[in-house]
């Protein structure tokens, strides 16, 4: 991990290309299907995301957007617009009052400046596709050098394109009811200033949110705190086109250079059993605090179980029964029985559908899906096809670990069912149509 000022994320991957994109919050790459497994992680991921219309800035937030816009801007430009263009007491009072992210964040854009006034910088920012440039490269191999310490050798631009560049999301643009217009796939976001490229945040749009995948930038630009800039017209894009939630990629509670998602508020973190997302607010952080594993959704549960528990303990006393001694037993019969689950989940080895990971649908669970009719592209060129056409598909079980049957099922319960009829499965050698 870099800085406070920069936001990094290790990019998941995948093992599957996708028709359409999926608010999952995923990058990927080609190749896996990255999922972290919370319970057994020496430092556990958590996806976290953010609720851009409810967003609450903080002073040194909204100072940092108010120092570069004077920096861009510059006194004579700020002094020569207040007297040829001056606020009226009302909006004078509304900006002292309110700090408007989005309006804020373009203030500084010179498509939004009082012509024919001159700022002292030009500062330009686009929404580019994810294509690789000998522009792009410069500022990768500048921030991977100069912030990362990687030795020049390690920094190449094949590298830059596998890991940042033409990702597999295909782009595509669609409208709401109300013909708001937003654009789907992977971009980047490029910051030009006086001409020169001196940041990029690389972006996943999907439906409903901005899914931030990873900022870089020149060391010139290092003094304007890049990474908040970043964060805050990430927020302000979400808000601004719709999408709603920003996805500031994974929180780990151990990490002291990750603390700085939590000055980005309000945060959801997803529970990884429930699957739900939960405020990630103090009382959820105290518990961070406590444990290495948090799942809220057991918390809660474990909290109702000890009221209960309570109870029953004062119920009994007024009745004159002890019956801790058979309650020890039950506890050491529970014990038992973990044990042999311990010695299944070494039995069933990397076998995710076999495991005890937070979230994952059960063997038994999985064995009733329906996946004999996911859509998939094959090479022939001939449309889709179900996976139910394949040849090989009526031998294989789910049961038959490393069969593409158990693939494709484990591949499901890492993403969850819901999402089934959302998804093509991509075969074919060449994806170039």
């Amino acid at each position: 991990m870099a800085d406070d000022d920069a936001i990094m994320h290790t990019p998941p991957d995948a093992a599957f290309s996708f028709v359409s994109p999926i608010d999952r919050g995923w990058r990927r790459s080609g190749t896996l299907l990255y999922r972290p497994n919370q319970k057994n992680a020496c430092c556990p991921h958590y996806t976290l995301r953010l609720d851009s219309t409810a967003f609450i800035s903080t002073r040194d937030q909204r100072q940092t957007v108010n120092r570069f816009n004077r920096y861009v801007l510059g006194d004579t430009y700020l002094k020569e617009a207040a007297r040829r263009y001056p606020r009226s007491r009302e909006e004078t009072k509304r900006r002292d009052q309110h700090f408007d992210l989005v309006e804020r964040i373009h203030e500084a854009e010179s498509s939004h400046l009082k012509t024919p006034l001159e700022p002292a910088h030009d500062f330009v920012v686009t929404l580019e596709t994810d294509d690789f440039t000998d522009e792009k490269y410069a500022v990768f191999e500048n921030y991977q050098r100069t912030v990362h310490n990687e030795p020049p050798s390690r920094i190449t631009p094949n590298g830059f394109r596998r890991f940042l560049c033409d990702s597999p999301i295909r782009r595509e643009t669609t409208a709401d009811p109300d013909g708001q217009e937003r654009k789907l796939g992977s971009y980047h976001q490029c910051y030009r200033l006086d001409g020169k490229l001196v940041a990029i945040g690389v972006l996943d749009l999907l439906p409903h949110a901005v899914s931030a995948v990873y900022f870089l930038y020149d060391e010139s630009f290092h003094k304007h705190a890049p990474g908040k800039l970043g964060a805050l017209r990430e927020i302000a894009l979400a808000s601004e086109h719709g999408y709603k939630w920003w996805y500031s990629g994974y929180y780990i509670h151990s990490c002291p250079k990750m603390r700085y998602k939590m000055d980005y508020s309000p945060q959801y973190v997803l529970d990884p059993e429930a699957l739900q997302w939960d405020p990630l607010d103090a009382e959820a952080l105290a518990i961070f605090d406590k444990k290495q594993y948090v799942s809220l959704s057991r918390e809660r549960r474990a909290a109702d179980d000890m009221d209960t528990s309570e109870v029953t303990k004062q119920t009994d006393a007024q009745a004159g029964v002890n019956d801790s001694s058979e309650r020890i037993g039950s506890q050491e019969d529970e014990g038992d029985e973990d044990d042999d689950d311990d010695e299944d989940e070494d039995e069933e080895g990397s076998f995710l559908l076999g495991s005890d990971m937070p979230g994952i649908l059960s063997l038994e669970e999985a064995e009733q899906l329906d996946i004999d009719h996911i859509p998939l592209r094959l090479d022939t060129g001939r449309g889709l096809y179900l996976t139910q056409d394949l040849t090989i598909w009526s031998s294989d079980t789910i049961r038959d670990h490393g069969s593409l049957k158990s693939r494709v099922a484990e591949m499901v319960a890492a993403m969850g069912p819901d999402v089934m009829d959302q998804i093509c499965l991509d075969f074919r050698r060449n994806r170039s149509g």
